[in-house]
């Protein structure tokens, strides 16, 4: 009689719970190796998540700026002559350039060279504080952005008169606190009372550092000549470009060339993209830190699978596979690495939303950064627990229980 050969037993498969499971076995008996692993990658995820949230929310707050502000401002200013000297605007450019069609504003501000800035008379001659004077047109405020942080903007009676608005810096360095009939500063020698403070003006940073006086005041006391130094214009936005084109011929026909015509939002926007390449650079130090991390995942669950022989080869003589054996390590892998992605992920968040509450910016974290720092994290975790798992169920029972 023969004998009816058995089939071999098919090993139960293990359902996703019985690998997690299995697979959190090794962190829960090593918490302290468990931690400082997850912590490499938490690093790496949280600098990557918290550079690409502040490069967000930077440009967020940029965006709002320039919504605010309006990216359909030009400026003119004088370049100079064939001859390397400085060149002067015409008298009458400001009144040119309204004539344009698609332009709806203009002003004008013009530097009074030979008048220097003291907080009075007793300050040396040398102490200028890098500030500058200029005379200004009545709608310079509503042409560039500007806004008043004290006082009152210069009107038809006081342009006439000792009268100063003086900028954001300016009145730092002067100590001014506020405006008031009190408070006076002195320009060209004849003293001037202080009757506003402007806020930082974002699209027309020389006026930051300036004291800016009525036009016809500059012309009868301190020597200005009349000639514009900076045209600001703001025009529709379907014909900016156009209007740019023809700005330099229209403020100075004679003498096009000598004029040089910019547009301060694409300073910002510039400003920008330095920020931006900064962050990329950050970046590429968070993905260091990573990698950094993946290492020491790697070397955590290489040593697991040497202290652990005893273990694998108990599980291999009561008849796990090596299929089963190698998942159990590489879920363990995994989950470690998941540990400390979400735990990178929610510390880079925080720091985000921290720093852009503190500089009064929008909060961004894109989704994208998010699902990007867990996804590289999985793959650093599978990447780094792949040898070690496969190491794992290379062993035999026999080999492995004989380990001391």
């Amino acid at each position: 009689m023969t004998g009816v050969e058995r089939p071999m037993p098919v090993p139960a498969r293990m359902s996703l719970r019985d690998v997690l499971r299995v697979g959190a076995v090794g962190l829960r008996t090593r918490p302290l190796r468990a931690f400082l692993s997850a912590l490499g990658i938490a690093i790496g995820i949280a600098a990557m998540v918290g550079v690409v949230g502040l490069s967000s929310s930077s440009g967020a707050e940029l965006d709002r700026t320039l919504s605010a502000l309006g990216t359909n401002l030009l400026t003119v200013s004088p370049g100079t002559t064939l001859m390397g000297e400085e060149a002067k605007m015409p008298t009458d450019a400001e009144a040119m350039i309204e004539r344009i069609g698609p332009v709806q504003a203009a002003s004008a501000t013009g530097k009074i060279a030979d008048a220097r800035v003291y907080r009075s008379e007793r300050i040396p001659e040398a102490q200028t504080g890098g500030l500058s004077a200029y005379a200004v047109r009545l709608d310079l405020p509503a042409t560039v952005g500007a806004t008043l942080r004290s006082g009152t903007w210069l009107n038809a009676a006081t342009e006439h008169y000792p009268a100063a608005v003086i900028g954001a810096t300016a009145a730092q360095r002067l100590g001014v606190g506020a405006a008031g009939p009190d408070t006076q500063v002195v320009v060209g020698g004849v003293r001037f009372t202080v009757v506003g403070v402007l806020a930082p003006v974002a699209l027309a940073t020389d006026l930051d550092s300036g004291v800016l006086v009525g036009w016809p005041v500059a012309e009868a006391q301190l020597g200005f000549d009349g000639h514009p130094t900076t045209l600001y214009t703001r025009s529709e936005e379907s014909g900016l470009e156009a209007v740019r084109q023809v700005l330099a011929a229209t403020a100075n026909p004679e003498a096009p060339n000598e004029v040089d015509v910019s547009r301060p939002s694409d300073a910002l926007a510039a400003k920008q993209a330095t920020s931006q390449a900064f962050a990329n650079l950050l970046l590429g130090v968070g993905a260091v830190a990573l990698l950094v991390g993946g290492v020491g995942v790697a070397n955590t669950m290489v040593i697991s699978v040497l202290e652990r022989r005893a273990e694998i080869g108990l599980r291999r003589s009561l008849g796990a596979t090596r299929g089963q054996v190698r998942t159990q390590f590489l879920a363990e892998s995994l989950l470690l690495s998941a540990l400390g992605g979400c735990g990178g992920v929610l510390l880079g968040m925080g720091v985000t939303m921290g720093y852009a509450y503190y500089s009064g910016w929008p909060s961004v974290v894109p989704a994208w950064a998010t699902a990007g720092g867990l996804a590289a994290t999985l793959l650093i975790g599978a990447v780094a627990g792949l040898y070690p798992a496969i190491r794992a169920s290379r062993l035999s029972p026999t080999e492995a229980l004989a380990t001391p």
